[in-house]
């Protein structure tokens, strides 16, 4: 704990250092783009902390496990691990500070744990997609259509591997029905738990998230991330794909998802780029972003919902599932599409 102390004073000793008399970082800034999602993030780990010890406490794990019990049965997982498929519907944030809680109180293995984990790419699809559809839709038409598809497809196929993994990787003596769950508490006990539990565990997730999120912004402000697009983009050759195309990924990784849906958009409606080329260039330019998206926005999530090994290993093998599924389901609609 004194070692979290340490990196916790060091972190904010280093963005006041970066933020005095620095022009690429002010306060309002600061204030604006770290304080407010940084407070947004801790508040809704807090309500998945309280939020999974209500649940359990008062026995509904297996009332809201039951919705989804018919899917996640056949991988052999747990009515635990199916309250936060549910939970993932509303907060991916909540629902793995929810696994996070029942691993450490030893009620999954670490097996399930990943598998659940990797799971909650699907409810998690659903609860981005009124948002993106809405911005892709007026932006790509057709083309924007189709590449939600994929990506949707992709998703189920990643889903459907991790439950024949998990058919015969789990053990379904483990949990057949439902899981052993303890007795049903009052409130009063479920609040007394809550006070016991809540603060210490909140206090060691601060820890980790709050100095890795001040770092994730200062070397952002100082150019990081755009000196690793440019290197990125700089792989990109016109062998692979037509330039208009190449720019469509160049986009997409010069900011965040909208810029590359709006030059793909344009592009299409001048002519420059067919249907077909622009769903590949907006899946490919998906696949290589990674590297980005992930160490700014994921990162800091997983290392300090988890722990700094185990979110980092399961932040790659993720992602790395999902741009294999990504690649695979493109190469089908290059072939075929």
């Amino acid at each position: 704990m004194g070692v979290g102390f340490l990196i916790f004073f060091l972190t904010l000793s280093v963005l006041f250092l970066s933020n005095y008399d620095n022009p690429a970082i002010s306060w309002s800034m600061v204030l604006k783009r770290l304080v407010w999602p940084l407070a947004r993030l801790m508040f809704l780990i807090a309500v998945g902390l309280v939020v999974g010890n209500i649940i359990e406490g008062l026995g509904w794990v297996t009332k809201i496990a039951t919705l989804s019990r018919p899917l996640l049965s056949f991988g052999h997982l747990c009515d635990y691990s199916g309250t936060a498929f549910t939970t993932a519907f509303f907060s991916g944030v909540a629902a793995n500070t929810m696994l996070a809680n029942y691993y450490e109180d030893k009620k999954i293995s670490k097996k399930e744990l990943f598998l659940s984990n990797f799971i909650n790419g699907l409810p998690a699809f659903f609860l981005h997609l009124p948002t993106t559809f809405f911005i892709i839709l007026p932006l790509t038409g057709i083309a924007g259509i189709l590449y939600i598809v994929l990506t949707f497809l992709a998703a189920v196929l990643r889903t459907f591997c991790y439950l024949l993994y998990g058919r015969f990787a789990l053990d379904a003596a483990r949990c057949t029905v439902a899981v052993p769950l303890p007795e049903k508490r009052g409130w009063a006990q479920v609040w007394q738990g809550i006070k016991e539990k809540i603060p210490g565990r909140f206090f060691k997730i601060a820890l980790y998230v709050v100095p890795i999120y001040v770092v994730v912004f200062i070397i952002n402000k100082l150019g990081f991330f755009l000196w690793l697009r440019q290197l990125t983009a700089g792989f990109i050759t016109t062998k692979l794909m037509p330039v208009e195309a190449v720019s469509v990924v160049i986009f997409s990784l010069a900011a965040e998802f909208t810029s590359g849906f709006a030059a793909a958009g344009a592009l299409l409606q001048a002519g420059a780029l067919t249907v077909k080329q622009t769903v590949l260039a907006l899946l490919f330019g998906n696949i290589i972003a990674f590297p980005v998206r992930a160490l700014r926005h994921q990162l800091p999530r997983y290392v300090g919902i988890f722990s700094p090994k185990l979110g980092t290993q399961m932040l790659l093998m993720s992602q790395s599932f999902r741009i294999l599924s990504i690649f695979l389901v493109a190469l089908v609609y290059f072939f075929f599409g």
